[in-house]
């Protein structure tokens, strides 16, 4: 292999790294918006029409704004106000980002839950474009 080859493998290898270093950070930093509940700054992270996957929406691909995002959340919280994500590990490669996560709530009275998750999040120009979501209602 030809040293300007072995190069720009190299270079190639540590460009990716951390394209995938920074994209854990920044859903580290949408999580951390989300147990704030602020719910605009945690869907900034999204790109203006992103791709869900979760099992609130039904079996396939949803589209949603930032807006609906929010929304989404924000009425959660109304009904689970003390709801919080605790990080158990978080793994990238290129653009994915593989979260597995505990969500964690309750309703003020005798409900409460503590929810196993794992998320697969790609990202494209620092914006999450897709969300898969997976847990068992």
């Amino acid at each position: 292999m030809s040293k300007s080859l072995y190069f720009i493998l190299i270079l190639l290898g540590f460009l990716t790294a951390c394209s995938s270093n920074k994209n854990e950070q920044l859903a580290s930093e949408m999580f951390a918006a989300f147990n704030r509940h602020d719910w605009s700054a945690m869907a900034s992270y999204y790109s203006d029409r992103a791709e869900f996957l979760d099992p609130s929406f039904g079996l396939d691909y949803v589209t949603r704004s930032r807006e609906e995002t929010a929304t989404k959340y924000s009425k959660m919280a109304e009904t689970f106000p003390d709801i919080s994500d605790s990080i158990k590990s978080i793994y990238s490669t290129g653009d994915n980002v593989i979260i597995e996560f505990v969500s964690s709530g309750s309703s003020g009275d005798s409900i409460k839950f503590k929810l196993p998750i794992c998320s697969i999040l790609t990202f494209k120009d620092k914006k999450i474009i897709r969300d898969a979501t997976y847990y068992d209602q």
